[in-house]
């Protein structure tokens, strides 16, 4: 266990598995570290950060494990409860993500809804712990009103959007986050969505719209480009209203530009990724988008310096120090 969890840690399990004789988290593990500016003037601090023009570091959630590689032991599962004490132990992100409906929506919403109900049993809310979750590839707009929707009605913040090839695709996303009575596409209900907010049916209707085509929205959509058609198209994709950040598909992508040598080993078109890279960043820049990348230690002043703004790491060491050095170049 790392030393920065292990302080806070026991408290965090104590108030998730047992209550210790109150109705919430202790202060020191149920917020974030996020800055004054992430809660003034909007419940989604992630928007707030945007709005004040700083960088934003999260991480994804712990994983629940029990999967392991070929010929190797499983690790033990985690409940909900020990996923959401390790992830409230680390207070320096600005976000949950969590890309496990991405491989099968049916199949992973429910494990994400436990976690997500843990999280809130210990004392997080849309504001200290808003989450970002990942779709899987829209492949019709009928896909995301539903799909979109029932993410939202469990509670999410944002949306990341994958393998992004079109205009017409965004929209279908972004139109699927805003109700009907806002021009979208999302069914009418709210379904656990307020009680994470903190908010009345009423009160979330109102905040639940899509930031910054609504400057007093809540909603934070993220777009992800993965093939080189979706490259072709990056800056009619930047172009649409609505999108709040924009993504060069690190895994993905970059598998693009690889080959396989006479040996059988993968090799990386470093240039070629790295002009894919840059086409993004240069798309963001033009339509005046925030944009993201999954950075390291190594790398992350670079892309700092070069314009990127949002940065997603892994749950463990190397994201924690990813994140805490991130917050140092920003001033955070």
């Amino acid at each position: 266990m790392t030393p920065r969890l292990r302080s806070v840690l026991p408290l965090v399990l104590c108030a998730v598995v047992a209550g210790c004789g109150g109705d919430s988290a202790p202060d020191s593990a149920a917020s974030t570290a996020s800055d004054p500016v992430a809660s003034a003037g909007h419940l989604n601090p992630l928007v707030a950060l945007h709005e004040a023009e700083q960088a934003v570091f999260g991480l994804y959630a712990p994983s629940p494990g029990g999967r392991a590689r070929p010929g190797a032991e499983a690790p033990p599962t985690k409940t909900p409860e020990e996923r959401a004490a390790e992830t409230m132990a680390y207070g320096m992100s600005d976000y949950v993500f969590d890309g496990s409906m991405e491989g099968g929506f049916d199949a992973a919403l429910p494990t994400f809804v436990a976690f997500k109900d843990a999280m809130q049993a210990a004392g997080a809310n849309a504001s200290s712990h808003p989450f970002v979750v990942k779709m899987a590839k829209l492949e019709s707009e009928e896909q995301g009103i539903r799909e979109v929707g029932m993410q939202l009605d469990a509670g999410v913040s944002g949306i990341m959007f994958v393998e992004v090839e079109s205009a017409e695709e965004a929209r279908w996303g972004l139109d699927a986050m805003r109700y009907a009575a806002s021009g979208g596409t999302r069914p009418d209900g709210v379904g656990s969505a307020p009680a994470y907010w903190g908010l009345s049916e009423a009160e979330y209707r109102e905040k639940a719209d899509l930031w910054p085509l609504n400057r007093e929205g809540e909603l934070i959509s993220w777009v992800i480009v993965e093939s080189h058609e979706g490259l072709d198209n990056v800056r009619e994709i930047a172009a649409v209203p609505g999108i709040g950040v924009l993504w060069p598909g690190a895994g993905t992508l970059r598998g693009l530009f690889s080959t396989v040598d006479e040996n059988g080993e993968r090799v990386l078109d470093e240039e070629g990724w790295e002009n894919a890279i840059q086409t993004v960043l240069a798309a963001c820049k033009e339509f005046d988008v925030a944009c993201g990348y999954p950075a390291n230690a190594l790398d992350i002043q670079m892309r700092m310096d070069q314009g990127f703004s949002v940065f997603v790491m892994g749950w463990g060491e190397a994201g924690f120090e990813t994140v805490e050095l991130g917050r140092e170049l920003a001033g955070r």
